[in-house]
C-alpha cells in the first residue's frame, strides 16, 4: 500500500500580505496621516461621494487620493479636476484587487508625510478587496440604494471588514425597493461593531455625519504619532 506524505502549513496564505499592511499601517500612523480604503461595488457613487467629501473638508485638512481601476484615469482625474487634490491613479493589471503589496508601490511614488488624509479608493468589486488588508487604518464600504438592501447576505466578508458602512444615493428611494431597517439588521448582524450612516452625496443629507466619522478618526491617528 501507498504511503501518503502529509505537510503541515503553519502560515496563512494572507501572511506576507498582512506583515506588509502592519508597515505601510506603522509608517502612516507615525506621519500622522489617517489611511482608509474605500470600497464598493462598481456605480455605488464612491467617486462622486470622495469628490464631495473631499471639498467638505480640504480647507481644513491636507488630502490625498488614490484611484484603482484596470484601465484609464478618468476616476483619479475627475477627483483631482473637481477637488484640486493630488490623486494618483493605479492600474492593476487587470486584478479584481489591491494588495498591500501593490498600495507600497504605488505610496513610493507618492509622498504623504504632510497628509492629514490619505483615501484609496479601491476598484469596483464586492468579493476581492474584502479578502486583501491594503495596511488602510479602517475600511469604509458603500452600498447604494439601487443595488438592493439584500447585498449582506450575498457578501458577507465585505460588511464584515468593514469599519464604515454607508447607504448612499438616498435621494433615489423613491424609485427602487431598499429597506433601510432591513439592511441595517443585516449589515450588524455581520459585523456587529460596523458603523452605518445613511448619506447622499448629490443633496448632502448625512454628509455631515461621515465629515464627523472622518474627522475622528484623523484626530484618533494624530494622537498615536
Amino acid at each position: 500500500m501507498s504511503s501518503v506524505r502529509v505537510i503541515q502549513v503553519q502560515e496563512n496564505v494572507f501572511a506576507k500580505n498582512d506583515r506588509e499592511a502592519d508597515r505601510i499601517r506603522r509608517t502612516m500612523t507615525d506621519q500622522g496621516t489617517f489611511f482608509v480604503n474605500v470600497m464598493s461595488a462598481p456605480g455605488s457613487g464612491k467617486t462622486t461621494f470622495l469628490t464631495a467629501l473631499i471639498n467638505s473638508m480640504k480647507d481644513r485638512y491636507r488630502i490625498g487620493e488614490m484611484d484603482v481601476d484596470i484601465e484609464s484615469s478618468l476616476d483619479a482625474q475627475r477627483v483631482a479636476d473637481l477637488t484640486g487634490v493630488e490623486s494618483l491613479q493605479i492600474h492593476n493589471c487587470g486584478l479584481c484587487h489591491i494588495d498591500a503589496d501593490m498600495t507600497a508601490r504605488a505610496l513610493a511614488g507618492y509622498d504623504t508625510k504632510d497628509l492629514d488624509l490619505l483615501i484609496l479608493e479601491n476598484i469596483g468589486n464586492l468579493v476581492c478587496p474584502a479578502e486583501f488588508d491594503t495596511g488602510a487604518h479602517k475600511n469604509v464600504m458603500l452600498l447604494s440604494v439601487p443595488e438592493g438592501d439584500d447585498k449582506p447576505l450575498k457578501y458577507p466578508l465585505m460588511f464584515q471588514v468593514s469599519d464604515l458602512v454607508l447607504l448612499t444615493k438616498i435621494d433615489t428611494l423613491d424609485y427602487f425597493d431598499f429597506d433601510f431597517e432591513k439592511a441595517e439588521e443585516r449589515i450588524l448582524a455581520l459585523n456587529p461593531r460596523a458603523q452605518v450612516l445613511r448619506v447622499s452625496a448629490l443633496t448632502g443629507e448625512g454628509m455631515n455625519s461621515v465629515k464627523s466619522w472622518f474627522e475622528a478618526e484623523i484626530a484618533a491617528v494624530k494622537t498615536l504619532e
